[in-house]
C-alpha cells in the first residue's frame, strides 16, 4: 500500500508569511471539575488560538445537566463541541445511558454548536430527536479503536456506516501501531466525500493530527499544554499554531521530517520549521518515530514527501533504501539526509562528517592556534567511540583529514571492520578506559550513552579522559553532557553535539529547499531550544 499524492493546486512552493492554507479547524479539549474551571480553560483556549473547544461533559462532578449545560453555553468565549463520553468508548461516564444522550439533545436545544455521540448508539439518538434538531447544530458521529488501524477498506466502510446514521460530521479516530498506519488515515480522508475527523492515536500517530491540514480533515485536536491531553499523542494548541505553523499547511505543502527511534528528544523539527517559515517555504518538518525504514519509504512514495533526516539507528537501513548514493555516504555506509528528486528517485547523503569534522577542527584552532590552511586533526591520533552511522562518518572523516584512527566499539567485529576501511586500529569500548599510548589525543563520542533521558550515564571514566586534549560528544540532548563536563573538568577543550548539528542543518535546509540557510535563525533557535 502507497500513500497516493495529494493534487499539488500551486506548482509555486513559496508562501506569504502568515497566510491561512487550510480551513482545519484547531479544537481544544476542555476537561476540568466545575463548570467554572471550564469557562477559566475555554477563555484560555480562544488566547491560545483554537478555533472551537470540547467540552468534554464526562469530567464534571456532580453534573447538573439544565443548568450546567446553560451556563457553559451562554458564557462559551468559543464554539462548542459537547462530549459525553461513556467508559466504553474510552471516557469517564459510566452512568444511565438514557440520561447520557438526554444532557446531548438539551446541549443541542441550548444552543451547541457540535454535539458528539458514538456511532454504537447513533441509530438510537437520531429516532430519539426524531429528524429535529435547531438551525445550527452539526452531530458528529464517532468511532474509536484503541486497539489497531484497520485497513482502508475497514476504514472506508466504517465511514459509509456511520454516514449512514445521518451524521453531519464524521470522526475515526484509530490506534497507530506503526507509523505507516497514519497512511491509511490519509486515504479515507483524501477520497472522503463527507465532512470528516480522521486521526491516529499514540506517538506514532502524530502525524495525522498535524497533517489532516494537509490532507482535508474537519478538525484537529490540540491541547491546553502538554500534561492536558485527552488522548494518546495528542499535541498542544502551542506546537500546532508555533512549532508545526498549522495554519500554513496546504494540500501542496511538502513534507520533510527526521527518521529515528526514539525521536521524541530531537530539535530538528523547531529548527527547520522555523527556517522554513522564515524564508516562506512550503513545507512542514516532522519527528517521524520508524521501526522498518523500507516499509516507511514504500508506503510515503507520494511526491510530496520529499527529504528526511536520519538518525539512530536508522542510518544505515536508510542508505539501503535509496536509489543512489553519494560517493562520500557510500563510503561511509550510512546516510544522514534523503532526498525525493522530482523523478521521484531517492538520493541519499551523508552530510554529518561535514558538521562533526568541521565543529572539532574549530575546537582544536580555537585551542592551539593551528594555522587555518592545514587541518589540525592531520597526525593526530583521533579515538572514534562507536561503529554506527555517526561512528562511519567521524572515522571517515578524521581519515580524509589526515588523522591516524582508532575505532572503540561494543563488539570488536564491527569495530575492526570500520577500522580497517579507514586504516585505523580497532579496540572495544571495554579496552578504551586503559588505551593512552600517547597524550593529547582526540575523542569523538558517537554511541547515545548520556543521552537524555539518561543523562547521568557516560561513556568513559574521568580518569581516562585526562589523556585527551579535546573532547566531541555527538549527543546534544543535553548540550553539557556527563562525558563534556568531567572532560573539560579534567582540562581537555570540549566541542558539543549541539555544532555538529548546526552546521550539518545548514547543508540540508540547503538541499530540501534550493534556498541559503538562515543561519543565524537557526542558531538562535537552537540555542532557544537546548
Amino acid at each position: 500500500m502507497t500513500l497516493g499524492s495529494a493534487p499539488l493546486t500551486t506548482a509555486d512552493l513559496r508562501i506569504v508569511d502568515g497566510a491561512r492554507r487550510n480551513s482545519t479547524l484547531m479544537c481544544a479539549p476542555v476537561m476540568a471539575e466545575s463548570v467554572d474551571q471550564m469557562l477559566v480553560k475555554m477563555r484560555m483556549a480562544k488566547e491560545l488560538g483554537a478555533d472551537l473547544v470540547e467540552v468534554r461533559l464526562d469530567f464534571l462532578k456532580n453534573f447538573s445537566p439544565r443548568q450546567d449545560l446553560g451556563v457553559l453555553i451562554k458564557q462559551a468565549s468559543l464554539p462548542t463541541l459537547f462530549t459525553f463520553r461513556p467508559t466504553w468508548e474510552g471516557g469517564q461516564y459510566n452512568g444511565d445511558e438514557s440520561k447520557r444522550q438526554e444532557a446531548l439533545r438539551l446541549a443541542m436545544e441550548l444552543g451547541a454548536d457540535y454535539v458528539d455521540v458514538e456511532l454504537k448508539v447513533a441509530h438510537d439518538f437520531f429516532n430519539s430527536i426524531q429528524g429535529k434538531k435547531s438551525g445550527k447544530v452539526k452531530i458528529i458521529v464517532s468511532s474509536h479503536n484503541y486497539e489497531n488501524t484497520p485497513s482502508v477498506e475497514e476504514i472506508g466502510d466504517l465511514v459509509a456506516r456511520i454516514q449512514a446514521t445521518g451524521a453531519d460530521i464524521v470522526k475515526v479516530a484509530t490506534t497507530a501501531l506503526d507509523i505507516i498506519d497514519n497512511a491509511r488515515i490519509f486515504q479515507v480522508l483524501v477520497h472522503s466525500n463527507v465532512p470528516m475527523i480522521g486521526l491516529a492515536m499514540g506517538e506514532r500517530g502524530l502525524m495525522s493530527r498535524i497533517l489532516t491540514a494537509k490532507f482535508g480533515g474537519f478538525l484537529t485536536f490540540g491541547a491546553l499544554n502538554g500534561e492536558a491531553v485527552s488522548a494518546p499523542g495528542q499535541p498542544s494548541i502551542k506546537d500546532l499554531l508555533d512549532l508545526y505553523n498549522f495554519r500554513q499547511l496546504g494540500a501542496d505543502t511538502k513534507v520533510h521530517g527526521v527518521i529515528g527511534k526514539p525521536i521524541g528528544h530531537s530539535k530538528s523539527p523547531h529548527l527547520y520549521n522555523a527556517a522554513f517559515k522564515s524564508v516562506g517555504f512550503n513545507g512542514i518538518y516532522l519527528p517521524l518515530l520508524v521501526d522498518n525504514v523500507a516499509k516507511y519509504i514504500s508506503t510515503y512514495s507520494s511526491p510530496d514527501f520529499v527529504g528526511y533526516s536520519y538518525t539512530i539507528p536508522h542510518k544505515e537501513d536508510g542508505l539501503r533504501c535509496c536509489d543512489e548514493v553519494d560517493p562520500i555516504a557510500k563510503a561511509i555506509g550510512a546516510i544522514s539526509c534523503m532526498i525525493r528528486r522530482p523523478d521521484g528517485k531517492l538520493m541519499g547523503y551523508n552530510v554529518d562528517y561535514l558538521g562533526a569534522i568541521a565543529a572539532i577542527e574549530e575546537g582544536l584552532r580555537a585551542s592551539n592556534g593551528t594555522p587555518a590552511s592545514g587541518s589540525p586533526l592531520a597526525g593526530k591520533l583521533f579515538v572514534v567511540m562507536g561503529a554506527g552511522g555517526a561512528g562511519k562518518a567521524l572515522a571517515y572523516g578524521g581519515y580524509e583529514k589526515g588523522a591516524r584512527v582508532v575505532v572503540a566499539n561494543r563488539t570488536y567485529e564491527k569495530a575492526k571492520e570500520l577500522a580497517s576501511k579507514v586504516g585505523g586500529q580497532a579496540i572495544t569500548l571495554a579496552e578504551l578506559k586503559d588505551f593512552h599510548p600517547e597524550e593529547g589525543m582526540i575523542l569523538a563520542n558517537t554511541t547515545s550513552v548520556g543521552m537524555k533521558p539518561r543523562i547521568d550515564d557516560t561513556p568513559l571514566s574521568k580518569e581516562a579522559l585526562k589523556h585527551y586534549s579535546l573532547v566531541f560528544d555527538a549527543i546534544y540532548t543535553p548540550k553539557l553532557t556527563r562525558l563534556l563536563r568531567e572532560a573539560q573538568e579534567s582540562g581537555a577543550k570540549i566541542v558539543y553535539g549541539t555544532e555538529m548539528f548546526i552546521n550539518q542543518a545548514f547543508v540540508q535546509f540547503e538541499r530540501f529547499t534550493g534556498l541559503p540557510a538562515p543561519k543565524q535563525l537557526i542558531r538562535d533557535v537552537l540555542a532557544r531550544n537546548t
